[in-house]
């Protein structure tokens, strides 16, 4: 391991104790190093235009970043452990190719203050992502809906067996649910984007830093003002960022539900395109779903993270180590979520629906509801209309399509809106 910056003289290390400081650092730190490195770059700037650092000086070390992270994308620069982590690396890349000027990098920094930034660029990059994955599944969901909109599919209260549904009202739902989840991501996003470069150990530095100028070169919306909430923002705004992908890793849960128990045999109303599904070890009759199980599963990481951040900020104001933890809560939450979410727009391309099984699965007992609202609307009191409604005796084998279009509550399939949700997902690309 390179020299520490704050090792004091005279001090032993002791080796367990650093790699129990250390923790997972280096290792987490490749997720976050070219954000590092980017902010790095901007900060050089800053100081460059107070007179710290030379032109040439900067020249040289924005040509070393570059190379830096030319080096890391290609693998011929591995962050391991010979460093304490990302940071540290940097500066030692620095030093070794630049001499004094690399020794000048960190002058107006402190470690917190380059973790908090790389990871800050780094949730705008995920949190850009999760809202692009939300508009791409409510884009297909809404297509499908408009597609299928009368393909009948029996609808569930319970579990059970309740009404005649459509696919265009199940693919409408989920439209509607992936819009709100890009909203929430677009709208975090907005809100994380402040720039807390510059704010040292959370209480300034006595050099006149360039706030403004670093702010423009990393593309933040905002400076974040308060070096002192700079840290009071650590953990705060990534519990926002897990927040807004739970929504969307949320709805996927569900989602993933619906089509574990849609493909099973027992009720055989959806085939998933084969490269989702995959052998039994050691049942040779069978296809497992695997991919929507996991995909089910991938909340429990998000939910996971949440709960490790939230429980990290039972802390006073200021910097503590404890919000070291924090950049493993959302290096897996996103992980997993991001990883999730990935796979789900071509699924819901390709999935294919059963008319026939579906259409078999509408028995009688599902036409009552409508029964019951006829006649109300023909007079008969709702209650009196429930009971009559209620006695198997009155019940008929009905006709799906035509109940379906009676359905004209907005929202319900015989209305299903689409050009309002339409709406709504094409303001999102503006």
């Amino acid at each position: 391991m390179t020299d520490l910056l704050w090792q004091k003289p005279g001090v032993r290390i002791d080796e367990r104790i650093q790699q129990f400081c250390a923790g997972d650092d280096v290792v987490l730190d490749r997720e976050f190093f070219a954000f590092d490195i980017q902010a790095s770059r901007a900060h050089a700037q800053g100081l460059q235009r107070i007179g710290i650092l030379s032109p040439d000086e900067l020249a040289g070390i924005e040509r070393e970043l570059d190379a830096l992270a030319d080096d890391f994308a290609a693998g011929r620069f591995v962050l391991d452990a010979r460093f304490e982590d990302g940071h540290s690396a940097i500066e030692a890349r620095l030093v070794e190719r630049l001499g004094d000027a690399g020794r000048r990098i960190h002058t107006g920094r402190s470690r917190n203050d380059q973790v908090l930034v790389a990871t800050r660029l780094w949730l705008k990059d995920r949190l850009a992502r999760v809202q692009a994955l939300c508009r791409e599944v409510a884009e297909v969901a809404l297509a499908r809906a408009d597609a299928e909109a009368m393909l009948p599919l029996p609808g569930y209260t319970h579990l059970q067996r309740a009404v005649v549904s459509s696919c265009g009202m199940w693919w409408a739902a989920w439209a509607e649910g992936f819009i709100d989840n890009a909203v929430r991501a677009r709208d975090t996003l907005a809100w994380v984007d402040a720039n807390p470069l510059g704010s040292a150990a959370g209480y300034g530095v006595n050099l006149p830093l360039d706030r403004d100028h670093t702010t423009q070169a990393l593309g933040f919306g905002r400076m974040q003002v308060a070096a002192t909430y700079a840290q009071l923002s650590r953990g705060k705004f990534e519990l926002a960022a897990i927040e807004a992908l739970g929504s969307a890793v949320l709805d996927l849960r569900r989602l993933a539900w619906d089509l574990s128990l849609f493909t099973s045999a027992e009720f055989g109303f959806v085939a998933l395109p084969a490269q989702y599904t995959t052998g039994s070890s050691i049942m040779p009759n069978k296809r497992n779903p695997d991919v929507i199980e996991l995909m089910r599963a991938s909340y429990a990481a998000v939910a996971a993270a949440r709960t490790e951040i939230e429980q990290l900020l039972s802390l006073p104001s200021g910097y503590h180590r404890d919000l070291q933890f924090s950049k493993g809560a959302i290096f897996h939450a996103f992980g997993r979520g991001l990883g999730a979410l990935e796979l789900l727009p071509d699924l819901l391309r390709n999935l294919e629906w059963k008319p026939d099984a579906m259409r078999a699965a509408l028995d009688a007992s599902m036409y009552a509801t409508d029964l019951a609202v006829d006649m109300a609307r023909q007079g008969v009191p709702f209650r009196d209309a429930y009971v009559q409604a209620a006695d198997p005796a009155r019940w008929e084998q009905g006709d799906p399509e035509a109940s379906l279009g009676a359905r004209v509550s907005p929202g319900a399939a015989g209305d299903l809106q689409l050009d309002v949700l339409g709406a709504r997902l094409a303001s999102l690309s503006k």
